[in-house]
């Protein structure tokens, strides 16, 4: 559906050209959901604008479902949905229902069709009750939910969605997250999510890519990841009395009262040796083992801490 071979993208500035995106290569699957990665300036937004014919690439190229983007700008819109969290694609100052019209002319989906889709995209994100506000009344987390609807409401085979959970509080954000899933499940939608909230990867992402300084530094599963990079692991160990612990395996990463942090590779020892040791020597209220998250291994990636 997806092929960058060498995709480089520069940039003029006052201080000299700027590479941000420096040369990637990849390859997506029809109906896969892959999250892209990486911290600020990193090429993320970079690469979809490129992908989506809004950005001419310096070197290298990127075809989409067979069409050169930049190339095939108006046959690719009718294949492909885009959601910006920052932007929106909505008429600002018409109600809801208007701006969906709007989207189907544009389209030019059959009236019949349009209605249909709508029915179902207004029943499955909430939005009934939004068809008459005008879009600059909205909320956030009411907005993020249309705009979805707008985007998808032409039955594109790739959605492209560039932080689109951004500011939403909770309930909105599992609102959307579950909207997407099964959009992904049912019509096999293609869906390319950049994002700082690793959540939003951990819980919808069949594979993740980290980008760093321009280029590609990992593209695997999460759980790849996981096993690769989460070697770490910490025992949480409330004591009986306020001893000093030493444990061999494990070394003391914080202590608060009777409560220690006690740091530890499971490739060196298992969690139920070093519990072993631990109640071996010293007497014990509760035990909890913690498990690094992707945010925390994506951090330490970073960091320079963990080599991808």
């Amino acid at each position: 559906m997806i092929e960058a071979v060498g995709l480089r993208k520069r940039f003029r500035t006052r201080r000299g050209p700027v590479e941000a995106v420096a040369g990637i290569d990849f390859r997506v699957r029809a109906g896969e959901f892959v999250g892209y990665a990486g911290p600020n300036g990193a090429g993320k937004s970079t690469t979809v604008k490129m992908m989506s014919g809004i950005l001419l690439p310096s070197d290298g190229r990127v075809v989409v479902d067979g069409l050169v983007p930049y190339r095939q700008r108006k046959r690719l819109a009718r294949r492909i949905g885009v959601v910006f969290g920052q932007r929106s694609q909505l008429w600002w100052d018409l109600p809801l229902r208007e701006s969906y019209e709007l989207v189907g002319h544009l389209y030019r989906i059959p009236p019949g069709d349009r209605a249909a889709r709508l029915g179902r995209l207004v029943e499955v994100l909430g939005l009934g009750p939004l068809l008459a506000v005008p879009v600059r009344s909205l909320s956030l987390g009411q907005r993020m939910r249309a705009e979805l609807a707008a985007a998808v409401l032409p039955g594109p085979r790739v959605l492209f969605l560039d932080e689109p959970t951004i500011g939403l509080d909770v309930e909105a954000k599992a609102a959307v997250r579950d909207f997407l899933r099964e959009l992904n499940r049912a019509e096999g939608t293609t869906v390319i999510l950049t994002t700082h909230d690793l959540d939003d990867i951990a819980l919808l992402c069949s594979r993740l890519m980290i980008i760093d300084h321009g280029r590609l530094i990992y593209d695997g599963t999460v759980e790849g990841l996981r096993a690769a990079h989460g070697t770490t692991r910490v025992l949480v160990v409330d004591l009986v009395e306020d001893d000093k612990v030493q444990v061999e395996g494990a070394t003391v990463a914080r202590a608060e009262g009777r409560r220690r942090w006690l740091e530890f590779a499971r490739d060196e020892v298992s969690a139920a040796e070093l519990v072993a040791r631990v109640l071996a020597g010293h007497e014990v209220a509760d035990l909890t083992l913690e498990v690094p998250d992707i945010e925390d291994i994506v951090r330490r990636i970073y960091r320079g801490e963990a080599s991808p």
